[in-house]
């Protein structure tokens, strides 16, 4: 089903986003909207979207995951910061 990668970006954003509840809607077009529901009354946060558009605006919605970094991954970024630093003469 063409729906299940709307439904679990939005899923995920509920997860994300405490005490508040968004809600996706199809439209007979097949296109996505993406609402917030607010003392039982449903606002729309989006016009119509196509599927790859309704995903992309649902994860670059509400506050973002924090991502993990393990030592390896700070070594590299210490590693990359060096080599671009400008008064290296590399």
């Amino acid at each position: 089903m063409r729906s299940t990668r709307a439904t679990a970006a939005v899923a995920r954003l509920n997860q994300r986003s405490a005490g508040r509840h968004y809600l996706m809607v199809m439209t007979g077009a097949g296109l996505f909207q993406l609402r917030e529901r607010i003392d039982g009354t449903d606002r729309d946060l989006s016009d119509a979207l196509p599927l790859d558009d309704f995903v992309r605006l649902v994860d670059a919605t509400g506050p973002q995951p924090v991502r993990r970094m393990t030592k390896s991954d700070e070594a590299f970024a210490r590693q990359l910061a060096r080599r671009k630093s400008p008064d290296n003469d590399d």
